[in-house]
């Protein structure tokens, strides 16, 4: 995949993050420059933040319980502990949040 064509669907992806958390309703705000994407809340100041990585063709997440490190793997981005994004992104949200998004984030593929 080209590094535009990466970008591109990288911005997708974290238009359609920022979409899931607001139609969840969650007391969370957004901060996105740079081709990263800070999820904070409001009650905690805790912090989730997804990054572009276009020269390795990688989203990376950073949270409290760690980095993460996905790439593409049939039409979905999986890390190495086997979580895919939307799975990984719940599981920190409630851990770091108390909350997370009930209904399903469907991504571009």
């Amino acid at each position: 995949m080209s590094e535009s064509a990466f970008s591109s669907l990288v911005d997708d992806i974290f238009a359609r993050v920022e979409e899931w958390v607001e139609d969840a309703g969650l007391d969370v705000d957004f901060l996105s420059a740079g081709g990263m994407l800070t999820i904070v809340s409001e009650a905690n100041g805790s912090q989730v933040i997804l990054s572009r990585q276009s020269a390795v063709s990688e989203i990376w997440v950073a949270a409290k319980s760690g980095g993460f490190h996905f790439s593409r793997r049939d039409g979905d981005w999986y890390c190495k502990t086997g979580e895919s994004l939307q799975e990984l992104l719940v599981r920190c949200m409630q851990e770091q949040f108390n909350e997370a998004p009930r209904q399903a984030l469907e991504l571009p593929e």
